[in-house]
């Protein structure tokens, strides 16, 4: 059964019309083709065009259903400003300078890099990529989207190479546009991924009775739109790389094989000519994965708590697992593997918030808006590194050179 076509029929409402809920979609995928790998279904879940979890309104932010990094202030987006001229210096101040935020929802961190004023600014060509239609809809509240070809010229995917006027401009930057995936590149700049790659679609192992085993999602019962896993034998390929990943655990232990990941980060390291690749995510390796608990690494979100299981009212919650970052380093070891909260101090997180204690100790008194602003950075700063929490994120760098 391809499972491209599968995901066709969940797409199309077959079974139900194209009106029926996204479980009872899925159900009867499964009960025409057989039971989906979990790729298929969480593909389904997270980003299916009607009642996907991303499409029908999930997002980041304190009235979202998750807090990610740059939702906490604007300080976590000054340091990636101040991490973005230290890349461009390094290479020389290339002028277009190209950003590409990855997962960029509703441009809430471009914004706030914006408004930190980088050197590289007159340089800067700032491209939010992001494959939910609503949420790059969004954008153009925040941000002054403009068209690819204007901003990017030749190296936008759907531009003409031949066509010099649209040819990106030297100097009048910053310029900002939107794109359902990545540029087709060459450029010179970062593609930078905050809490992407745990939001790809992956499939799902356990160890049972000596051998790997793949999770499938299939029907409850013939009539039911319940999903439920079923277990069954990996084909030989699937089982040699994850023993190769994670050997022989113990019984019931449980591993992703992230290949979408795996594919994003080679996309990613062909877009860029010279510069880096920056992936912020929890992370860890495979091997660890299996020794944990697998409710630990794979889990569910909404309105800022834990939900359901994964398989209940796909498309009401978020999906979310740990980064095997191993897997990603069978495409090109890091270059960079540290904490969030090391990547933070390296590029000058301490010297913002003690300008900011200052600030505070001197305002304080007073308690104008300056004093509460310089208080607050103090604790954003706090929880951008706190080890139990966002500063125990990884920060996996890939170095281009542009030599070859």
């Amino acid at each position: 059964m391809g499972h491209g076509v599968a995901m066709d029929a969940i797409r199309g409402g077959l079974g139900g019309g194209p009106r029926s809920g996204l479980g009872a979609r899925i159900a009867a995928s499964a009960r025409r083709f057989g039971p989906l790998p979990w790729s298929t279904f969480m593909e389904a879940a997270l980003y299916d065009p009607a009642d996907g979890f991303y499409q029908a309104g999930g997002r980041a932010g304190r009235e979202g259903d998750f807090v990610t990094s740059p939702e906490l202030g604007p300080l976590f987006a000054a340091v990636v400003a101040r991490a973005l001229d230290r890349c461009w210096e390094e290479l020389g101040r290339p002028d277009p300078f190209v950003v590409v935020e990855a997962a960029a929802g509703a441009g809430t961190l471009a914004r706030d890099v914006l408004a930190a004023a980088p050197a590289c600014s007159p340089a800067l060509r700032y491209v939010l990529v992001e494959r939910s239609a609503a949420l790059r809809g969004a954008q153009g509240d925040v941000l002054p989207i403009e068209l690819p070809a204007f901003v990017l010229g030749p190296i936008a995917a759907d531009s003409d190479p031949d066509d010099d006027d649209a040819r990106a401009m030297p100097g009048t930057g910053p310029l900002l546009t939107s794109l359902a995936e990545l540029p087709a590149g060459p450029i010179t700049g970062v593609v930078l991924a905050n809490e992407l790659l745990d939001n790809l679609a992956f499939d799902l192992l356990e160890w049972r009775h000596g051998r790997w085993h793949e999770v499938l999602v299939a029907a409850a019962a013939p009539a039911a739109d319940e999903l439920v896993e079923l277990l069954v034998e990996a084909p030989p390929d699937v089982a040699a790389e994850a023993t190769r990943l994670a050997g022989e655990p113990a019984e019931g232990a449980r591993i992703p094989l992230q290949r979408a990941a795996v594919e994003w980060l080679r996309q990613a390291l062909a877009t860029v000519e010279a510069g880096r690749v920056i992936v912020i995510d929890y992370a860890d390796t495979t091997d660890a994965l299996a020794r944990r608990r697998w409710g630990d690494w794979l889990r569910t979100f909404r309105q800022h708590q834990g939900a359901l299981s994964p398989l209940q009212s796909p498309g009401t919650q978020d999906i979310t697992c740990v980064v095997a970052w191993d897997q990603l380093a069978a495409v090109r070891p890091p270059d960079d593997n540290r904490t969030q909260a090391e990547w933070l101090a390296e590029q000058g997180l301490h010297s913002l918030v003690e300008a900011a204690r200052a600030l505070w100790r001197d305002r304080a008194g007073v308690g104008d808006l300056a004093a509460l602003v310089a208080r607050s950075r103090v604790h954003e700063a706090e929880a951008l590194t706190d080890p139990g929490g966002l500063g125990g994120h990884r920060v996996l760098q890939w170095i281009i050179d542009g030599a070859a």
